[in-house]
């Protein structure tokens, strides 16, 4: 790992080199020891963190949080203020209306919680528990990687990730490197470079700074800030206790195991890692994947891709858009089947689940859900079925809906008590991978929407029938 010890602080002046007398180390001329140097950088570092960031904004969740000046520039730039009119998750307050929190709550929670493993790391090595691994730059470049990590993020931007070009993060990168108004911030008030920042963010961009690799595996990894806010942060206002995280001792017992690898946590502190794992779980299978959340999501899908087919908007009108700009979008074409199941939504007259079957690592399975036109055909056999006994059936109103593959494995390495690190899915015996398959196995299916008023047996029955016939 990289340390820039010549990089001169924000806002502390350096001290003066110190040379060895008889009773040790001493102010004057002459050259530090290493490990002094590293005292006295660490020190500074952890001392700007703590004094300069005195202006706080209230927070639901972590309370106060504080920020330097720069920092609250940053947070109140017209950029990150967008943020704020995006839910976090979308149409899910039409399950739990108190789901209404957004990006801005959520950036601003990991930076915060970023702030606080920093500072975590930083009293490590002042302990000399571990090396130093970051640099003053590295820890400004950081902090504003997380405040800005969710930038390109657009309304529904995860659900509608299979029918756009580029990845939120490679978006939020172009976005801040463009945005004259947050260059000037990044570069003149918080002192660090919007290249950096940009590469930490969008992993996709080349770079061949281990110190650059080391803060990406930091914003990004099994127990990262990220991750810590936004599973406690939805629970809380959803109502439901199932995400909340332990986060001041998860932060507390990471650490760098080994160099060269991600941060990790010693055998003692396994158990938050499981914890995490399993509130992942419980958050999927309660919220993020609950029938009335994917019914809406999937009806949002349906109007963007028969919007794109229809050339009623392009994939480039999406980026960039907030929670009322998009519904402006659809506000013209009101009439059309794109416009019908957009303003279904915004009214919480959503599809029904009719039928759900578990989903397969087979290839009639795989096809379903990677090849479109396979599943509008399904989709349009049901119908034509269906309409013989509800002719006010429209097309549009009939749904396949599968979700994405997701993982529940960790790889989070973990100091043994001989020392030796090993990853977490090598030394855990509970989430083994069998466990992670049949976690992933129950929450996973194919689902069947259609509108509430048609007969759940008649749906079902035709629904399976076809899934037979096409699988045969």
């Amino acid at each position: 790992m990289k340390i820039d010890l010549c990089k001169p602080t924000i806002s502390h002046d350096v001290p003066k080199p110190r040379r060895k007398s008889n009773s040790g180390w001493t102010s004057g001329d002459g050259f530090y020891t290493m490990a002094s140097m590293i005292t006295d950088i660490t020190l500074r570092q952890i001392a700007h963190l703590t004094a300069d960031f005195n202006e706080t904004v209230r927070d639901p969740l972590w309370r106060d949080i504080p920020l330097s000046k720069g920092f609250k520039s940053l947070f109140t730039s017209r950029s990150m203020q967008k943020l704020n009119r995006i839910k976090q998750l979308g149409p899910a307050y039409l399950v739990y209306p108190g789901a209404v929190h957004t990006r801005l709550d959520h950036s601003l929670g990991v930076f915060h919680a970023t702030r606080l493993i920093i500072l975590s790391l930083l009293n490590q090595i002042r302990q000399g528990t571990i090396a130093p691994a970051i640099s003053e730059e590295g820890i400004r470049a950081l902090l504003t990687s997380a405040m800005l990590h969710d930038m390109g993020h657009f309304p529904y931007a995860h659900a509608l990730k299979d029918m756009v070009s580029k990845e939120h993060e490679a978006l939020g990168a172009l976005i801040i490197e463009n945005d004259n108004e947050l260059r000037d911030i990044i570069e003149n008030q918080i002192g660090t470079s919007v290249e950096t920042v940009c590469k930490i963010i969008d992993t996709s961009r080349p770079s061949e700074d281990s110190e650059v690799g080391f803060l990406r595996t930091i914003l990004s990894g099994t127990l990262d800030p990220d991750k810590l806010d936004y599973l406690s942060r939805d629970a809380l206002f959803c109502g439901i206790p199932y995400g909340i995280q332990d986060a001041s001792y998860i932060i507390r017992h990471l650490s760098i195991v080994k160099e060269g690898l991600p941060i990790g946590m010693p055998i003692e502190a396994i158990g938050s890692v499981e914890h995490l794992l399993f509130a992942k779980y419980s958050m999927y299978r309660n919220v993020y994947w609950h029938h009335g959340t994917r019914g809406a999501t999937a009806m949002i899908k349906k109007a963007v891709q028969l919007a794109l087919a229809e050339d009623l908007v392009t994939e480039k009108e999406l980026y960039g858009q907030d929670d009322e700009s998009f519904a402006l979008l659809f506000q013209p074409y009101h009439d059309t089947a794109s416009g019908e199941l957009f303003n279904a939504v915004r009214d919480n007259r959503l599809l029904v689940q009719q039928a759900a079957i578990p989903f397969q690592n087979t290839l009639f399975h795989q096809k379903l859900y990677g090849d479109k036109q396979f599943r509008e055909n399904l989709e349009m056999a049901i119908f034509n079925d269906l309409r013989k006994h509800y002719r006010s059936l429209k097309p549009h109103e009939i749904i396949i809906d599968i979700p994405e593959d997701v993982s529940f494995e960790s790889d989070i390495p973990i100091l043994r008590e001989d020392g030796s690190v090993l990853p977490f899915s090598q030394v855990d015996e509970l989430f083994t991978r069998d466990v992670v398959k049949t976690f992933t196995a129950s929450l996973r299916k194919i689902q069947l929407y259609t509108p509430g008023g048609i007969d759940r047996s008649l749906a079902h029955q035709i629904f399976i029938g076809l899934i037979t016939h096409y699988e045969a």
